[in-house]
């Protein structure tokens, strides 16, 4: 894949810093309104309960670190973490007047080299985000090494569908269609073209299930979302 002479962490920062104004609503857009229903199982999955702190790497505009926050209650705690810095400024923006927003701490970081110690968290996820990194399996290897023992690490992003008609259509909406929608919202049609790209090439659900129980996981499993077309796949960090 052509990063326009750039390493892929740069490429990437510098696409996501340029699309943050409208990335939410073409998130909404790409998925027709199921977004904000897929984070909700996210938090499911991740058994977040009130009172517990988690870990959201790759957070973004903070959309799913919203939905962590009402479910760790008023006693938990949630860290959001991106190494875009206008993708944290919208993240703030974005909390600003919620209830729970004291509940939020945004913080610039790598998610290849995470600033905690070993098992600080009661839960890790991480929303469209390891298909960005320049090591999927450090990536993976890091959320392991930050939660407890019986805690969760849940993945959400692009899976591939293998349903024969609706494979096609998809992989033809992806690679024609977004980056039309993403000239015309966001004035950004070779960033969703990468959205294409990064996805056709990223591991499949039932490979990445393999990956998580590779470094180490335990129950490791998936879930498919819209046939296949979007993946959650999740893992537990064994108890002691």
């Amino acid at each position: 894949m052509d990063y326009l002479g750039k390493n892929k962490a740069q490429y990437v920062k510098d696409t996501f810093n340029s699309i943050a104004e409208r990335y939410d609503f073409m998130n909404t857009v790409m998925s027709f309104g199921l977004d904000r229903r897929w984070r909700k199982k996210v938090v499911d999955i991740c058994g977040v309960k009130p009172g517990m702190s988690v870990l959201d790497i790759c957070c973004g505009t903070g959309m799913l670190t919203r939905e962590l926050a009402k479910a760790v209650s008023p006693d938990g705690k949630v860290v959001g973490l991106d190494f875009s810095e206008k993708m944290l400024d919208q993240a703030v923006r974005n909390c600003q007047n919620n209830f729970y927003n004291d509940r939020i701490t945004f913080l610039l970081g790598d998610a290849l080299n995470l600033p905690f110690a070993d098992n600080s968290f009661d839960g890790a996820t991480i929303g469209w985000g390891l298909r960005n990194l320049p090591d999927p399996v450090k990536g993976i290897q890091e959320m392991y090494r930050i939660v407890k023992p019986g805690a969760m690490v849940v993945s959400i992003d692009m899976g591939k569908t293998t349903l024969p008609l609706f494979k096609q259509l998809y992989w033809l909406y992806f690679e024609k269609l977004v980056p039309l929608m993403g000239e015309i919202f966001a004035s950004g049609r070779d960033q969703y073209r990468y959205l294409y790209e990064s996805a056709s090439k990223f591991y499949s659900q039932t490979e990445l299930v393999k990956l998580f129980e590779s470094c180490g996981l335990v129950n490791c499993n998936y879930l498919n979302l819209a046939f296949g077309a979007v993946a959650i796949v999740y893992g537990q960090k064994p108890r002691i």
